[in-house]
């Protein structure tokens, strides 16, 4: 097994990016069946909650903030949300949190990524969520192999990116059976991946008008992968799976209302204004992506 040392934790993993989320904001319908999902099951603790927004997180951390009120599920054939990550800090607290959905059998697809582990599960109202940690120990670099993309391990090894993920790998990490813990300090949003309209068009709002750099793009399966700076290479993915030219979500519906974006400094800040030509308003951009996504920027507090 690899030692968790050379597996460093989502905090330590963003050190060298450029660019690190704050909350993600999403519609809901249900107040308590979503808190039952993002708090009961999930186990990310209540922060706050006023009735319009309910805000979660973890000891050191704002991470998700739900607002209840759309009149819908979220809705297929559209732009928007494809799922958020929400990365652990230990292999010990993936392996909690996947065995406390398991033992409530709920839905969950685990898969390996070879970057990252990952199990993937969908709340009451169709929202993405995805539980990582990462292991970029493993992981060399993307390759393509028979007109698909693969990964090359470390050790040389050729895997698919969407491997099964081991369980008992995975579990033999986990030394109690406390399932009911929630979700410990330092665990962060460490990616998202958003549905587009038009992934060339994404490309360029997210790499030459935010910052992220293009790490992947392959046109084969309609997706593109980002990185923030740093090492992992998976911070940002745009894909246009609901189909070329999907429309917005219907602002009515449940699904991203918005998600929040901090640089290191005022002056990344202002350089970013400048190339959207969007104004800086009280330490803040608000912009919307070339598919309707919209995104704060501001700068992330000192530690």
């Amino acid at each position: 097994m690899t030692a968790t040392s050379q597996r460093p934790t989502p905090v330590q993993s963003t050190t060298g990016d450029r660019l690190v989320y704050g909350a993600i904001h999403l519609n809901v319908t249900s107040h308590d069946r979503a808190l039952g999902f993002w708090s009961g099951l999930v186990g990310l603790e209540l922060l706050g909650d006023d009735g319009d927004a309910v805000r979660l997180g973890v000891e050191d951390r704002e991470l998700v903030v739900l607002h209840p009120g759309a009149a819908e599920p979220t809705p297929r054939g559209h732009s928007g949300l494809y799922h958020l990550a929400l990365h652990l800090p230990s292999e010990a607290e993936f392996a909690r949190v996947l065995l406390r959905i398991a033992q409530a059998e709920y839905q969950q697809a685990p898969t390996d990524h070879i970057m990252h582990w990952a199990t993937y599960l969908w709340d009451p109202d169709g929202i993405g969520l995805e539980l990582s940690f990462e292991t970029l120990d493993r992981f060399s670099r993307y390759e393509m192999s028979g007109g698909r993309p693969m990964v090359v391990q470390n050790d040389g090894q050729l895997r698919s990116p969407t491997d099964h993920l081991d369980l008992r790998e995975v579990v033999s990490f986990l030394p109690d059976r406390e399932l009911e813990r929630p979700l410990p300090a330092q665990t962060r949003v460490g990616h998202i991946h958003l549905h587009v309209a038009d992934i060339d068009q994404s490309l360029r709002f997210y790499t030459d008008g935010i910052g992220f750099e293009t790490n992947m793009r392959e046109p084969l399966i309609g997706m593109a992968d980002m990185r923030a700076g740093g090492e992992f290479p998976h911070r940002l993915a745009v894909n246009v799976w609901q189909g070329p030219g999907a429309p917005p979500r219907p602002a009515n519906t449940a699904g991203l209302r918005g998600y929040e974006l901090n640089v290191r400094s005022d002056e990344q800040l202002s350089a970013i204004a400048e190339r959207l030509g969007a104004p800086v308003r009280d330490g803040q951009i608000d912009a919307v992506d070339p598919a309707g996504n919209r995104l704060t920027l501001g700068v992330e507090a000192a530690a």
